[in-house]
């Protein structure tokens, strides 16, 4: 049997050696730029209009990134970078691409001198290493338990997002709602599932002063029968079904031959039994509200609101989870399966209220729950948006707190403390290694030089000032005031970091710039469109090994 070669007529574009480099560095720099002015407490918006033709108007680094759409690999790349840091920490995604951007600057000197990557890339490292350990030496540990420390450090995370001008607000949403879902898993570890058990529900109108933390679920729907069933109930008995409670419908068309009339009086009858014996068997446990995840016919509805129980369909299973993690039910997939246990007794109160034109239901003042609700108000759906951004990094912020109870320096104090001591470790450095070492820790200084230019104040002075004050890795507290411009004691001012966060950008950062400066050749296999009226492209040929002489080499 001959084999078979693969061969590509069409032309495949490639750049390999110090190009790629420079090409991966100028890319992931205009990245850098693109998002530099939106680091600190008085940084600039940015406003984007998104592929549904609406606007976004934000500062979050993450939020910006995600509505580009660019054609460069290494900037694809650098945008990846901010998702990840948002997924794993929910805070640091500017200074995760402006440090990686800077990192890569630096490098772009050692590459023209004909330095080899890889001798880079073991630098950097080694600096990393270094880094973290710095971190570890000036984090302090703070107690979770005490609510002031814990509202102001959350405060000073979010400083730099468009909400902090509304005060305690933000901050105080997150505790409460990151306090509410946290469980105790032993040995003092803490578990907060943001994504699941926390629901942020936005209703444009009000003030945004308006906005709660709900001890317990609201969602959008209205019971079935507003005039026959009840919309206030205290203390209600709670059954969540995730089964129709209607007839069952055959799987595709299904056909009954009947030969006697009475016989269609007689399959409408056996509907009717099945569906009044589903109710027979959830009404023996003197439920107050029915929830279902699928339909639920109006025959049941009749049976249910003739015993006075309030019923509500089609509800998301999202919604479902959290109602049972708020009232200490159990979703039950069968009627018959049913016990009192999966009874959820833990709401205080059941209400159906109307804001603006919609219904919502409301299941509050819940015993223990382990899940809830944020509602938030605001004048226009742009702004709830940003206020829900916001929201998202204030809980992550939290929950790394309750996970790591540890703090650094912020204002770009970590930064400088840290390339200060790399600084003074470079001299020990021995060998080639030394110089990209040394690059690093300047690289570092990039944070708060930043910070300085987002305030309007004259950067040189401030820097060289500042680098004074950190000269021996000493005075780790100094750094930036990011609303004056001013050096200051951010231990005084409460201008803190999660230590989790810092140590996630560094980690970051620095992985993706070696990673970056690994890559020597882009071979871009994508056909551009051909304009109209040319040739086609020919299709891959297939050869047969007897025509291997005649091979043609893919060209460079």
């Amino acid at each position: 049997m001959q084999s078979q070669v693969l061969v590509l007529k069409d032309s495949v574009k490639r750049e390999s050696g110090s190009k790629v480099h420079h090409a991966n560095i100028q890319a992931s720099k205009a990245v850098a730029d693109i998002i530099r002015t939106t680091l600190g407490p008085r940084s600039m918006l940015k406003m984007l209009l998104d592929a549904s033709g609406g606007i976004v108007v934000t500062n979050d680094g993450n939020a910006i990134l995600r509505e580009l759409d660019l054609a460069h690999p290494a900037a694809k790349s650098m945008i990846e970078l901010s998702r990840s840091q948002d997924e794993e920490v929910g805070d640091g995604t500017t200074s995760v691409i402006i440090l990686a951007g800077e990192m890569l600057h630096v490098a772009e000197t050692f590459i023209d001198q004909h330095f080899h990557p890889t001798v880079i890339c073991r630098a950097y490292n080694k600096a990393l290493d270094d880094a973290i350990a710095v971190l570890d030496k000036i984090a302090m540990t703070i107690d979770v338990t005490d609510r002031a420390t814990m509202l102001g450090l959350i405060k000073s995370c979010i400083g730099t997002k468009f909400t902090s001008q509304f005060g305690d607000l933000i901050a105080d949403l997150a505790l409460e709602a990151t306090r509410i879902v946290g469980v105790d898993l032993g040995q003092g570890l803490r578990e907060v599932d943001i994504k699941k058990y926390i629901k942020v529900e936005k209703v444009p109108g009000g003030q945004l002063e308006d906005s709660v933390v709900l001890k317990g679920v609201m969602f959008n729907k209205d019971v079935i029968a507003p005039g026959k069933m009840r919309r206030k109930i205290v203390n209600p008995r709670i059954m969540l079904l995730d089964c129709p409670l209607e007839y069952k419908k055959g799987e595709n068309q299904t056909n009954a031959e009947l030969l006697k009339e009475e016989d269609w009086g007689l399959l409408l009858k056996l509907e009717e039994e099945y569906i009044e014996g589903l109710c027979v068997q959830i009404l023996k446990f003197k439920p107050d509200v029915v929830i279902t995840e699928k339909g639920l016919s109006d025959l049941a509805c009749h049976y249910l609101s003739k015993a006075g129980v309030t019923a509500i369909r089609r509800l998301r299973k999202t919604d479902n989870n959290r109602i049972a993690k708020a009232c200490g039910a159990v979703i039950v997939n069968r009627p018959d399966e049913l016990q009192e246990s999966d009874i959820g007794t833990g709401a205080g109160l059941f209400e159906v209220k109307k804001i603006g034109d919609e219904f919502f239901t409301f299941i509050v003042d819940c015993k223990e729950p382990k899940a809830c609700t944020v509602l938030l108000r605001g004048p226009s759906k742009d702004m709830l948006n940003e206020v829900e951004r916001n929201l998202q990094d204030a809980m992550a912020v939290a929950r790394n707190i309750l996970k790591n109870p540890k703090l650094v320096p912020g204002g770009g104090a970590s930064e400088l403390t840290v390339s200060a001591t790399l600084k003074q470790k470079s001299s020990s450095i021995e060998g080639i290694e030394k110089w990209p070492y040394e690059a690093a820790a300047i690289a570092f200084e990039a944070i708060p030089r930043t910070l300085a230019q987002n305030c309007g104040v004259n950067v040189i002075r401030t820097m060289t000032a500042l680098q004074g004050k950190h000269a021996n890795g000493e005075n780790a507290w100094i750094g930036i005031d990011g609303n004056t411009g001013a050096m200051t004691d951010v231990k005084e001012k409460k201008i803190w970091d999660a230590y989790n966060v810092k140590a996630q950008t560094f980690k970051t950062a620095i992985e993706s710039a070696c990673l970056l400066l690994r890559i020597d050749d882009i071979v871009s296999g994508i056909k551009k469109k051909q304009p109209a009226g040319s040739k086609a492209p020919t299709k891959p040929q297939v050869e047969t090994e007897g025509d291997a002489d005649n091979e043609q080499i893919i060209p460079e």
